[in-house]
């Protein structure tokens, strides 16, 4: 269940970063008030899952994958440019999230060998 809530915690934080590109510098009120719904709501549901996952690692996932998707809408959806620069830069952050998730499952599977040695 945490790995839903993390899921919609980024949808929520993708949906709030396009609206505050599309309130106008805040000055839409309404569109201003639906952004902060969806980054109270990504902040919620971030907040269900780090019950259960590292905190480094959530927060990695949650930010990492919101850069690399926000960047696609960017490039697709408000016609920004994309470069090479960007596109590497991008693939270095799915590398470290990638990495950080790896690391963190052997280290889990490492702890839960060490307990039931212990016993």
């Amino acid at each position: 269940m945490h790995w839903i809530y993390l899921s919609i915690a980024i949808i929520l934080e993708l949906a709030g970063t396009i609206t505050m590109k599309l309130t106008n510098g805040l000055e839409k009120w309404g569109l201003s008030l639906l952004m902060l719904t969806f980054y109270g709501g990504s902040l919620t549901f971030l907040t269900l899952a780090l019950k259960n996952i590292e905190i480094s690692i959530a927060y990695a996932i949650w930010s990492g994958m919101g850069i690399v998707l926000i960047t696609g809408i960017g490039f697709l959806y408000f016609k920004e440019e994309i470069s090479i620069v960007k596109v590497i830069a991008i693939l270095f952050i799915l590398i470290g999230v990638i990495t950080l998730n790896i690391t963190s499952s052997e280290h889990e599977a490492y702890k839960d060998e060490k307990v039931v040695e212990n016993r």
